[in-house]
């Protein structure tokens, strides 16, 4: 719950620069295969931001979700708004549909709030270092990749400025 900070010109591509296109991140968030439903993105042009609605199967799905919308050029801050209810539990209501005003998405609960930290590569930065730097073993690399899948296709790809997700392992 809240506003993430991310680097504003490093990112997917998904739009020419100027106005953010709501459209291209609803559509490239759409195409991650994460457990969403009533998925809505309402964009803040002035503020470089973009709020994400909806609800998540998982507090996993929810982190992987703002992190793709952050990782997007052209974004500077994701102000969260995804509501996480197991699907089983509680399906859909058809009352509460995509939203397109802000002012209508309830906000999340505390315990709906990212529980993984969130780490900005920096230049230089591999993930096996910074597996190194958050669980004191470089080997562990591959918990930060499976982490943050779909996103991240190869594990020696990552980019500075890059937002990453790291779980916490027991």
């Amino acid at each position: 719950m809240g506003i993430f900070d991310f680097v504003g010109n490093a990112g997917k591509k998904l739009f020419a620069g100027g106005e953010i296109d709501e459209n291209a991140v609803l559509k490239h968030l759409a195409s991650l295969g994460l457990n969403i439903q009533a998925l809505s993105v309402i964009a803040h042009q002035d503020k470089k931001m973009i709020s994400i609605v909806g609800r998540a199967a998982t507090i996993e799905d929810k982190e992987k979700l703002i992190l793709a919308a952050g990782n997007v050029d052209g974004v500077e801050k994701v102000d969260d708004r995804v509501r996480v209810v197991e699907a089983a539990a509680q399906p859909l209501p058809e009352a509460e549909e995509a939203v397109t005003e802000i002012e209508q998405a309830p906000e999340p609960t505390p315990e709906e709030a990212p529980s993984s930290t969130f780490y900005t590569v920096q230049s230089g930065d591999t993930l096996s270092g910074i597996a190194k730097e958050h669980y004191g073993n470089a080997g562990k690399y591959m918990v930060i990749f499976e982490a943050n899948q779909p996103m991240l296709e190869d594990p020696n790809k990552i980019y500075p400025g890059q937002v990453l997700r790291i779980p916490a392992i027991d």
